[in-house]
C-alpha cells in the first residue's frame, strides 16, 4: 500500500462522486419506469446504469490496473481479491431514488488486501459528503472531523437508536430472523427485550454506516446487502471510531464481502452493547455463511 497515493485516490472519488451527483439529481425516475432485479421491490433505473458507466469509466481511464466492482455490473461468482479494487454502488437508496425520497447515497470505495482503504459516500440531494482514509480520520464535506460530537459512553442497549433495514428478501430463514430480532429489540426488559430508543428503516446502508460514524445513530446491524454497499461506509466509521462486527453472533472480524454486519459507534461499551445485542438475535442468518 504504501506506493499508492491514498490522498490522490481520495480526491478522484471525491471529484467523480460529484460529477455523478449531478447526473442523479437531473434525473426525474417514477416507480412506473423502474424495472426490477430479482422482486418487485428489488429496483434498478437507468439512472443506477449510466451512473455506474460514468464511475467505471472514469477510474478505469485514471487507474487502468485496479480491480473494479460494481452493483449494476456484478455477475455471480465475482470475487473481490487482494488486488488494490474499486467497490461502487452508484445510487444507494434506489427505492428512495424513485420514490423521490432524499436518503439517497453514491458509495465510491476502496479496499487493499480485502481492507477497506478510502470511502466517499455523498448524498447529492443533500449535498453531504462523507469520507476517509485509512488511518487519516472521517470527515464530513472535508472540513469537519466525524464523530460530530465527542462520542458520550454507551449505556446499554436500551439507550440505543438502532437502524435496521428489511432488504429486498420477504421470505425464508433470514427474513424471519430479522423480522423476530426487531421485535425482540423494540420489546420491554421484562418481556426479555431490547426496549431500544427507536428502530429506523431509511433504505441506504451507506448512509446509515455514515449515521454511526457521525454519532446520530448508535448501531446499524444488517444482512443481505453487499460489499458495494459497506465498504466506503466501513472507511468512515472506523477511522470515526467505530467498530464492525457480524450480524450473526460470535464473530468480531467479518469480511468485507461476508453480506453480515453489525455497526456500533464510538464511545466505551461497545463491546457490552454488541454482545448484549448478539443476546437477542433471533436465529441465525444464513446468508454470507
Amino acid at each position: 500500500m504504501a506506493d499508492l497515493n491514498l490522498q490522490e485516490i481520495h480526491d478522484f472519488l471525491v471529484s467523480i462522486a460529484h460529477k455523478a451527483g449531478d447526473m442523479i439529481t437531473a434525473a426525474h425516475p417514477t416507480t412506473g419506469a423502474a424495472g426490477s432485479k430479482k422482486n418487485s421491490v428489488d429496483l434498478v433505473t437507468e439512472t443506477d446504469r449510466a451512473v455506474e458507466t460514468l464511475i467505471s469509466t472514469s477510474l478505469r481511464e485514471k487507474y487502468p490496473t485496479f480491480s473494479f466492482i460494481g452493483e449494476e455490473t456484478y455477475k455471480p461468482g465475482d470475487r473481490i481479491t487482494t488486488a488494490p479494487t474499486f467497490i461502487v454502488d452508484p445510487i444507494d437508496g434506489t427505492t428512495n431514488f424513485v420514490h423521490r425520497y432524499s436518503y439517497v447515497s453514491i458509495s465510491l470505495g476502496f479496499a487493499v488486501d480485502l481492507i477497506p482503504t478510502i470511502g466517499v459516500v455523498y448524498n447529492p440531494f443533500t449535498q453531504t459528503l462523507y469520507s476517509a482514509i485509512k488511518g487519516q480520520g472521517a470527515f464530513l464535506n472535508q472540513k469537519e472531523k466525524l464523530p460530530l460530537t465527542l462520542p458520550t459512553p454507551l449505556e446499554g442497549l436500551s439507550s440505543c437508536l438502532v437502524a435496521v433495514e428489511w432488504g429486498s428478501d420477504r421470505s425464508g430463514n433470514d427474513f424471519a430472523v430479522k423480522s423476530k430480532t426487531f421485535s425482540k429489540l423494540a420489546a420491554t426488559k421484562e418481556n426479555g427485550g431490547g426496549m431500544v430508543h427507536g428502530l429506523r428503516s431509511l433504505g441506504s446502508a451507506a448512509l446509515n454506516l455514515c449515521g454511526v460514524a457521525s454519532g446520530g445513530l448508535d448501531v446499524y446491524w444488517e444482512a443481505g446487502c453487499w460489499a458495494w454497499d459497506v465498504c466506503a461506509g466501513w472507511v468512515i466509521l472506523k477511522e470515526a471510531g467505530g467498530i464492525m462486527v457480524d450480524a450473526n453472533p460470535g464473530n468480531w472480524e467479518p469480511r468485507i464481502d461476508e453480506r453480515r454486519y453489525m455497526a456500533v459507534r464510538g464511545g466505551k461499551g461497545q463491546k457490552e452493547v454488541v454482545e448484549e445485542f448478539w443476546g437477542l438475535v433471533e436465529g441465525a442468518f444464513e446468508v454470507g455463511v
